[in-house]
């Protein structure tokens, strides 16, 4: 199927939010990635991992523990974003391997972040928006967030939503749903 044997990065990434503007002088960063490898050809979700972000240029505020369950403390406990991304790049073969995630958001805030930071972007070019390929298949007209796909697929939803390990474990079960239906990129 492709160099790395019909494998795909799912990634969901939680940053720093803010009910609101971000307070003066902070920005949204990366502090969970999330990332479940598919083997596309196998039929199944092979590897689950979680790489927590210490964040440079704000904090995590009470609406964003609220929302992810992080915490400032756990991720000062995080490497550095470039640390992230050199190990996407080593561990998980970023740049090589075919990834998704539900959306645009994940790649665009990498994108932004390694702009603003000089980290070095660890990701390859072929990207699939998961979302936008669930739609398609589904006839539907309005894009519908991971919860609700998952309610339409008749799957559930396993862990906590917008925690990005149990999100990107979720988003892989949708890419097996789409591809057992031959609707995902690629798929027989």
């Amino acid at each position: 199927m492709d160099s790395t044997g019909g494998l795909l990065n799912v990634v969901d990434v939680e940053a720093t939010c803010w009910d609101g503007e971000p307070p003066r002088g902070e920005v949204s960063e990366i502090i969970e990635i999330g990332l479940t490898v598919v083997d596309l050809g196998a039929g199944r979700r092979t590897g689950r991992h979680r790489v927590l972000v210490r964040p440079a240029r704000s904090t995590v505020s009470v609406f964003c523990t609220g929302l992810t369950g992080l915490t400032q403390a756990e991720v000062d406990t995080g490497v550095g974003f470039a640390d992230a991304c050199r190990l996407l790049a080593t561990r998980h073969r970023a740049g090589s391997r075919p990834w998704a995630s539900w959306g645009d958001y994940d790649r665009h805030q990498f994108a932004r972040q390694c702009r603003a930071t000089g980290a070095a972007y660890p990701f390859g070019r072929r990207h699939t928006n998961a979302k936008a390929v669930f739609t398609e298949a589904h006839g539907l007209r309005k894009r519908p967030g991971m919860a609700q796909a998952l309610r339409l697929a008749g799957l559930p939803l396993e862990g906590r939503h917008h925690r990005g390990e149990d999100d990107a474990w979720n988003i892989a079960a949708l890419v097996l749903h789409l591809a057992g239906r031959g609707s995902w990129p690629g798929s027989p």
